[in-house]
């Protein structure tokens, strides 16, 4: 019998463009500066990211660094300790949406968060147009299946690209509640390593909650860090530097009780 995997190709295809911009471009990038772009990337990157995967990337990042400095507590965008794991999913949504209104109404409490970025919201959230990007790539997805002839592989570039929503409930509620800990932190983040592994190392909470401004998430041999290939890939081809891409390693790595 001859099985077809187009789909399944073209599915890590665009799931792993979204985890670039996500994990690579806006986490270990702008939120945390683990890697560097030159002034002309990070243009580049504000720019495109909405159209890519649909979420701006000054709120994100705002929302993101709101997370770390209110990580688990009442104050914490998107904590399951408080939301609830399954009321999560509208929650991060309804934080998102609260930090990009802040933001574009200049709100100090939100713009003095991400001033280091030197960008606004992106033009087309400022107009009320976030619905563009999801119409672009339902055409993109709906062009596929009639050059192929396949709406199973139509409907895996769509998933794969739009993934982001999924992939981030699932390491805001399941890293920061089931799981191990390699580190004594203060808030209750956790290494899950089934996230670790297929979200490209946004699993391995505990680890980053220890080293936010590290490049490399795993720490263990087992703990396999996708994301951070991706970072060598781009430092090979001049896409961004890694500066303290070797700080976590040079940890203690059993303080956990």
């Amino acid at each position: 019998m001859d099985f077809n995997l187009d789909w399944m190709y073209v599915f890590l295809a665009s799931y792993t463009i979204n985890l670039l911009y996500i994990s690579v471009f806006y986490h270990r990038g702008l939120a945390h500066g683990s890697v560097e772009f030159s002034v002309r990337i990070k243009a580049f990157i504000i720019k495109t990211g909405p159209w890519v995967i649909g979420l701006d990337a000054l709120t994100w990042t705002c929302m993101h660094r709101m997370h770390h400095l209110h990580s688990d507590t009442k104050h914490d965008p998107h904590s399951p300790h408080y939301m609830g794991h399954f009321s999560l999913i509208y929650g991060q949504l309804l934080s998102y949406t609260k930090i990009m209104i802040g933001l574009i109404k200049q709100r100090p409490n939100y713009t003095v968060i991400v001033a280091d970025l030197n960008s606004e919201v992106h033009w087309l959230y400022r107009y009320k147009l976030w619905w563009l990007p999801y119409l672009f790539h339902i055409l993109i997805s709906y062009i596929i299946g009639l050059l192929t002839n396949d709406y199973l592989i139509s409907l895996a570039y769509l998933t794969g690209i739009m993934s982001h929503p999924i992939q981030g409930w699932l390491v805001n509620a399941f890293a920061h509640s089931r799981g191990y800990r390699n580190y004594n932190t203060p808030d209750k983040s956790v290494n899950n390593l089934f996230l670790g592994w297929f979200v490209f190392g946004e699993g391995y909470q505990n680890n980053h909650h220890k080293f936010p401004q590290c490049a490399k998430f795993g720490v263990k041999w087992w703990e396999i860090d996708l994301g951070y290939f991706l970072c060598l890939i781009c430092k090979k081809l001049q896409i961004l530097k890694m500066p303290v891409q070797n700080e976590i390693n040079k940890k203690p790595v059993n303080e956990a009780s």
